[in-house]
Formats: C-alpha cells, structure tokens, sequence
C-alpha cells in the first residue's frame, strides 16, 4: 500500500502579503481522493518529531531557538515567514512524516509526504522557506539506527539543495545530488558531493537526457541501499520563480524515470514534494499529483 504523510497542519495560514501557495497542501491530497488515486487508507497523520531525533541532525541551540520561538529578526528573515509555535508545530510533523516515510518505504518500496524538501535548512539555521530538513533528518534516523548504511539523496528541485549539501559535507555515508538551476536561489551554492547546475530556459529533452545519463552510473557508483527524492514541481515553464522551461509531461517524465530506476533496483525511496510556484494553483497540484500517481502505477 502507498503510505502518505499529511496533516491538516500542513497548510499554515500567513499572514497578508505572503503568496507562497500554502493551499496546495490541502488540495493536492482532495485531488488525489477525488480522482481515486488513493484512498483514506493510503493517508497517516504523522507525529512530532521529537528533539532526540532532530539532534542528530540539527544543533542543540537552533532546537532550543527554534521550539521557544526565540530566533532573533535576522533568523527569521532567512527563513522568510513569520515564525510562531504553529509554524515550528507544522515542521516538526513535517520531519516526522518524512522519518515514517522512510520507514514505510523500507516494506513497501515507495512512501511519500504531502509536504517536506525542506532542503535549505542548515543544522543550525533556517533558511528560504524551511526550518527543520526533513529529508536530512530522516537519512540521519536511518544511520543512527541501523536501518541503512549509504544513501543517495536525489534532489531535483529547482534551487539547489543547500542546507542539505552542508549537513552531509563530512558524512561519507550519504551521497548528496542536486540538479538545479545555476542562476537560481541561494545565490551563494554549497557543494553537494554531485550538483549539476542548468542553464535558464533548458526544456524537456536535454533535461532528461542529463538526468538518464547520470542518476544509473550514480546507482552503480555510489551503490545506495536507500533513496531519498525530493520531487519539486518548480522545474515547470510555468513556474514564476524557476527560470526552466519544463513541461508538465516532461515533469511526469522525470518522476517515472527515478521512481522506476529505484523500483527495479529494489532501492526504498522515501519521496517529499519540494517547491512549486506556477501563477495557477492547479498547475502546481497537477504536477504535484502526477507523482503520486506515477508512484501508484509503478509500485502497486
């Protein structure tokens, strides 16, 4: 069974002036039961993460910041919303949907979050958009208990994973690769252990090109036994923060070659759906939805 973390928590309210598209976490999981994608029974509620978990991951002092809501002005506008206990509260089981994710993936090949890809939190700050990450949280659970030994973190959103780049720096364990724009966000690029930076207006056919080309030689090379995928939808043409040129079909495209690439190499992947920021809410959930839809005709 396809295994799906949400939370009502997921879409965060902000305040006036904030155009991030919060809406799609609701949305995206209504289309999914709509269309019979999926059912009630796919979804788990996932708990709060809780502190000895995100140690390994995040620093003492950014958790104590972070849970007493004490960040000073400039951490917070490094993290670009207004931070409360709701929004700490929503992070937290963002990371926890992920750790469970993994787990769940390790039974039934594939799990994935409604949110999460929250790739440019540090270990000890936060930064565009994200406060715990999620996905470098979960690989450091599965390392710390045994349930892996190498990863291979696929980050295919458009800006470069970099809080995730330097967390994992010195950690052999786990490779990091971020296919992402060159000219995008953050300006200032950490150095993942494999970043292949695109140029502005790239479209479907040299895009996927690069990506069969490199990910099965990065299978061969790094001989993963877990993957994590961060699938961000903000690769499409109509995507206002983005600067490619990708279909949706092209999108769909990318999700099926990964997720297959792990099913037929019987790798887990744990998968967090990253960014999206088309003008049209429902291109955003479309593309969204594609994934899981790919992952349910693959894997089920």
């Amino acid at each position: 069974m396809l295994r799906i973390a949400y939370s009502p928590v997921y879409k965060y309210e902000l305040p006036d002036g904030h155009r991030f598209p919060m809406a799609k976490y609701e949305l995206l999981p209504e289309q999914l039961l709509y269309e019979g994608t999926v059912s009630e029974a796919n979804f788990f509620h996932p708990e709060l993460l809780d502190q000895s978990v995100a140690l390994h991951t995040h620093t003492g002092e950014y958790w104590e910041k972070l849970t007493r809501v004490t960040l000073s002005e400039r951490e917070v506008r490094a993290i670009g919303f207004p931070i409360n206990e709701k929004f700490v509260t929503r992070g937290r089981h963002i990371a926890q949907g992920t750790v469970q994710c993994a787990l769940f993936a390790r039974l039934y090949g594939v799990a994935m979050n409604i949110a999460g890809g929250t790739h440019h939190a540090f270990a000890d700050r936060g930064e565009g958009y994200c406060c715990f990450n999620d996905q470098a949280v979960a690989a450091n659970f599965l390392l710390h208990n045994g349930f892996a030994q190498k990863i291979l973190i696929v980050d295919l959103d458009v800006h470069q994973g970099n809080g995730t780049a330097h967390i994992f720096r010195r950690e052999p364990r786990v490779f990091t690769f971020s296919m992402h724009g060159e000219r995008n966000y953050p300006l200032r690029k950490e150095q993942s252990d494999l970043d292949l930076a695109l140029p502005d207006g790239m479209d479907d056919k040299p895009y996927l090109h690069l990506l069969r080309e490199t990910l099965p030689r990065l299978l061969d090379e790094v001989q993963p036994d877990f993957v994590f995928y961060l699938s961000g939808v903000d690769i499409l043409a109509t995507d206002k923060l983005g600067r490619l040129h990708i279909s949706r079909a092209g999108c769909r495209e990318r999700d099926r070659f990964v997720l297959d690439l792990c099913r037929q190499n019987h790798l887990p992947v744990a998968v967090s759906m990253g960014g999206g920021y088309s003008h049209r809410l429902a291109d955003i959930v479309e593309a969204h939805a594609n994934t899981f839809r790919v992952a349910q005709e693959l894997f089920f």
